[in-house]
């Protein structure tokens, strides 16, 4: 009870990222009561345009929080709210959005490394479980070795995938920043209003990834004290 990760784990981690929730809905919430010139659609349809995108279509989908590049069918969704509103939260969130449209025309990296790790992360949700109820086995068959490797697919690709969504998300913010203050859609304290509802929004991903490499090393030394014994 008193291993520091376990500790982070329990109460550090479910406290931090309830802060930062509550702090992201707080900013959205005053932030939609701020009016802008476009709906969340229209700024979005007109951000792929002007940055040579045709093939991208901006379409509504349901619930709250929805908001998602799709890669594979060429879609920015964004949920009702934002799709319909002309406010400061739903045009920071439509353009962020496209920001991932635009890495994905232009061959951005990290978004392409990104996409790339997705299907091994179903080998992690396989590992996972074999992990946790065969351990033992795996270390007497295998050896620490063979147990490091599938900790690794269980635990480390995980934690490696939320550590590369950092630079994808933030970089899609600094693209949506960018052409809004460009294009003369947000000035002034309409900007300043976007940059904190995507600042605050960017968090909630600062914590998901502390919270996956903070699990990764709880539980590799769990398994891998096991192995050793």
């Amino acid at each position: 009870m008193n291993d520091p990760f376990f500790l982070l784990l329990l109460f550090g981690i479910p406290a931090i990222s309830g802060l930062v929730s509550r702090q992201m809905r707080k900013r959205f919430v005053q932030f939609s009561s701020d009016p802008m010139p476009l709906t969340g659609r229209q700024a979005a349809e007109r951000m792929l345009f002007e940055n040579g995108i045709t093939d991208v279509q901006v379409i509504s989908t349901p619930g709250q929080l929805t908001d998602h590049y799709d890669p594979r069918n060429k879609t920015v969704n964004l949920s009702q709210v934002v799709y319909s509103q002309s406010n400061v939260a739903a045009v920071a969130v439509a353009t962020h959005e496209c920001g991932h449209a635009v890495q994905d025309a232009t061959g951005y990296a990290m978004l392409s490394l990104r996409s790339k790790m997705v299907p091994m992360l179903k080998v992690s949700n396989i590992a996972l479980p074999v992990l946790a109820f065969g351990g033992a086995a795996i270390s007497q068959m295998a050896g620490n070795h063979g147990t490091a490797l599938l900790c690794f697919f269980a635990l480390g690709l995980p934690a490696l995938f939320s550590v590369i969504t950092l630079p994808v998300e933030f970089n899609a913010s600094r693209r949506a920043l960018n052409w809004l203050e460009e294009v003369g859609i947000a000035k002034d304290e309409q900007y300043s209003r976007a940059r904190k509802a995507l600042f605050w929004a960017a968090m909630t991903y600062v914590v998901a990834a502390l919270g996956a490499i903070i699990q990764a090393l709880y539980f590799a030394k769990i398994f891998l004290g096991r192995g050793r014994r």
